[in-house]
């Protein structure tokens, strides 16, 4: 095992036709403990896959470091680096069998030449019962010991996404890079395979770095999240301080289902010891905490957050909330979950998305009262987008 250092990292692409350059990624700073895993997440773009195959080596570094370990491995060959990857197609070879797709890598590293084999007889049998023990260690840990005389042809998405895993896992690496290897997958087999790479790695240990779009993925199995978009780094922390305190707008409305509310035309105003946040159609008062650091922000605009679970029917809102504003909004859409409902909820030209109980008396077409959880609002700078509370 071993940590994986980013240090300044870019990548500029150049068109060859109009010779315009695409900055990729820029400046990404990232330190990946030894035996974390790590989950870089964004949208499509972000350079989220352009820096796994940065530190895979299959992708140039235009600028800055990478260190697996204390190793500096920018000009290291990717077979060099020790790390095994999984790849969101699988990558298996179509006419071997899952035995041989799982043996095949080894049997590369660990196998001189066939002359070396014919005059050392040994050496060579003890390597292959070797790489046999791996594959059977291997196979048993992901319940695929049937399918070892398969081939890919005859193997269900699942099945293939696990000899994929199996064959990096008898790699033994220092690291493993997974590129959004679930996405593939139909939903609930990728809930199921989602707790599979989680036990995985429970057991094995080993730094992983795992990509994925997918914000579901990344807060059930990442120990730690890097938020990505347009090749910036936007924030890296635990799944719930990236969900209770984002940094800036973007990872706020990015992480989260529903994703969070915002209303853009807010101002703060003086109201005694509690900040009051005034909107087009309804005020907001804020906890006593938070008057310190909305103080430079009194009279100025600012964009307001709210989540969808910490929106509540008043009727059925815990009894803390008893003192918070009340407001009043009409039910557009009702959308039943079984668990919870989502309601739509608009007044005049804002909209807003609450997750409440499914017992709600709600009404599409009818007004809701609503009261707000101030304590888990959230404020921004509407210049810059990023978080004041």
């Amino acid at each position: 095992m071993a940590s994986v250092t980013l240090r300044n990292l870019n990548k500029v692409f150049t068109d060859p036709q109009s010779k315009k350059e695409v900055h990729a990624v820029r400046d990404l700073n990232l330190e990946i403990r030894d035996g974390e895993f790590m989950v870089l997440v964004g949208p499509s773009g972000c350079g989220k896959t352009t820096s796994m195959r940065m530190v895979a080596g299959l992708e140039e570094v235009t600028s800055g470091e990478i260190l697996i370990g204390d190793k500096l491995v920018n000009d290291v060959p990717p077979r060099d680096r020790n790390i095994a990857m999984v790849f969101q197609n699988y990558a298996l070879y179509p006419h071997m069998s899952v035995y041989d797709n799982m043996a095949f890598g080894l049997r590369l590293r660990m196998l001189p030449g066939l002359l070396w084999q014919l005059s050392h007889p040994q050496e060579t049998k003890e390597i292959k019962n070797e790489i046999d023990s791996r594959i059977q260690q291997a196979a048993q840990r992901l319940g695929i010991e049937a399918l070892l005389d398969r081939k890919p042809k005859a193997l269900s998405g699942g099945q293939r996404q696990r000899v994929a895993l199996g064959r990096a896992i008898v790699r033994e690496p220092q690291v493993y890079l997974m590129d959004e290897p679930l996405s593939n997958l139909d939903a609930k087999l990728r809930v199921q395979t989602r707790a599979e790479l989680i036990k995985l790695h429970r057991d094995l240990k080993t730094t992983t770095i795992y990509v994925t779009h997918d914000q579901v993925e990344a807060m059930t199995m990442g120990q730690r999240i890097a938020v990505m978009k347009d090749g910036l780094l936007q924030q890296c922390d635990t799944p719930l301080n990236l969900y209770h305190k984002p940094a800036n707008m973007f990872v706020a409305g990015f992480l989260g289902t529903p994703s969070m509310n915002f209303i853009p035309e807010a101002r703060v105003v003086q109201n005694g010891a509690k900040p009051l946040i005034e909107t087009e159609h309804f005020k907001i008062h804020l906890p006593e905490e938070h008057a310190a650091r909305l103080s430079e922000y009194i009279g100025r605009d600012i964009v307001f957050g709210i989540r969808p679970q910490d929106i509540y029917d008043r009727s059925f809102a815990p009894p803390t909330l008893a003192e918070q504003d009340v407001i009043r909004m009409n039910v557009d859409v009702i959308e039943p979950m079984g668990a919870v409902s989502t309601l739509f909820l608009t007044t005049g030209q804002q909209t807003l998305v609450a997750e409440v109980e499914a017992e709600t008396k709600a009404k599409e077409g009818a007004p809701l009262d609503i009261v707000f959880d101030t304590a888990k609002a959230h404020v921004f700078d509407k210049q810059t987008e990023q978080a004041i509370v």
